[in-house]
C-alpha cells in the first residue's frame, strides 16, 4: 500500500524496487551486498509485519521483520552514509493517555502489543546504529489495497447497519499523502529525527465511518460500540492522537483527513464504477 504510493510519488526519481528484487532485510549479508553495490542516497523502508492480531502468536517473526530488519538497514546505511527513512506506528505508545491530549515525539513509549513492542525495538535499533535517519510514526493508514475504508464501503453496501468502535481516537492517514510527506522531507532536507506523520485532524472509527458513508452517499446506519464490545487478540489503543506540531514547523504541507478521504473515495468509487 505505502510502497506503491511512494513509487508513484517518486516516479521521476531513479528507484531501485527491492520488492521486485526480493531483498531479505532480515539477512544482513544480503542487505550489505545490495546497498554497497547500489549505493543509494536514500533507503525507504516500507517493509513491516503489520498483522497486529497474528503478531500476538508470532512474536519472533514480528521481531525479525520489525526489529532485526530495520537494524540491518541502519547498520549498512551508516556504513554507506545513506539516509534511512523508516515507517513506525502509534502502537509504540500505550494509547491510554487522556483523550483531550495528543502524543508528542518525546512521550514515554509503553507499547501494549507484540506489534508495538517490535516496532519500538526497530526504532531503537535505528537510533543505536544510524546517524542519518528519519523515523515517521503514522496511524490508521489506508490506500490502494485492503484497508478500513474499503471494508466499510463493502459493508455499507451489503448491510442496513454496522457496528463501529467509537472510543478509539486517531487520525486516518492516506498513503498517498504520507508518500508526499516523504517526498517533501527529501526535497527540504529537514533535520534528522523522529516525526509524527498522519493527516491533520482527529476522529473516531465511528465518526470516520459516518464520514465515509456521507461522501459515498451510502444509506447505512452506523451504531457506536465500545472497544470492550469488540474484543480482538491485540489490544487497540484508545488514544492514537499523534501531534504534528514538530513536522509542521519544518514547513511540510499535510492535508486534513476529511479532504484526504474525499480524494481517496472519488478515486475508489470511480474505479469501482469502471469495473
Amino acid at each position: 500500500m505505502l510502497a506503491k504510493a511512494v513509487c508513484n510519488e517518486l516516479k521521476n526519481e531513479e528507484l531501485i524496487l527491492t520488492d521486485i528484487l526480493e531483498l531479505d532485510i532480515t539477512n544482513i549479508g544480503a542487505v550489505r551486498s545490495f546497498i554497497h553495490l547500489n549505493k543509494p542516497e536514500y533507503i525507504i523502508n516500507c517493509a513491516a509485519y503489520t498483522a497486529v492480531d497474528k503478531a500476538e502468536k508470532e512474536f519472533e517473526l514480528a521481531r525479525k521483520v520489525n526489529a532485526l530488519g530495520p537494524k540491518n538497514l541502519a547498520i549498512v546505511a551508516n556504513e554507506e552514509s545513506s539516509t534511512l527513512i523508516h515507517i513506525s506506528t502509534d502502537y509504540v505508545f500505550s494509547g491510554e493517555k487522556p483523550i483531550n491530549e495528543d502524543y508528542t515525539e518525546m512521550e514515554e513509549k509503553l507499547p501494549g502489543t507484540v506489534y508495538g513492542i517490535t516496532k519500538l525495538e526497530g526504532e531503537q535499533a535505528i537510533l543505536d546504529n544510524c546517524f542519518k535517519y528519519y523515523i515517521f510514526r503514522t496511524a490508521w493508514l489506508y490506500g490502494d489495497g485492503n484497508n478500513f475504508v474499503r471494508t466499510m464501503l463493502g459493508l455499507g453496501k451489503e448491510k442496513e447497519e454496522v457496528n463501529v468502535v467509537a472510543d478509539q481516537h486517531g487520525s486516518p492517514t492516506y498513503a498517498v499523502d504520507l508518500a508526499k510527506i516523504i517526498h517533501q522531507v527529501i526535497e527540504k532536507e529537514i533535520l534528522y529525527g523522529i516525526y509524527h506523520t498522519t493527516n491533520i485532524g482527529y476522529t473516531t472509527w465511528y465518526d470516520f465511518t459516518k464520514k465515509i458513508f456521507e461522501i459515498a452517499k451510502i444509506n447505512c446506519k452506523v451504531n457506536p460500540v465500545t472497544s470492550e464490545e469488540f474484543i480482538r487478540p491485540a489490544k487497540r489503543p484508545k488514544n492514537s492522537k499523534l501531534s504534528k506540531d514538530k513536522i509542521l514547523k519544518t514547513g511540510i504541507d499535510i492535508p486534513m483527513y476529511e479532504e484526504a478521504v474525499e480524494r481517496y473515495l472519488k478515486k475508489e468509487l470511480k474505479l469501482n464504477s469502471i469495473h
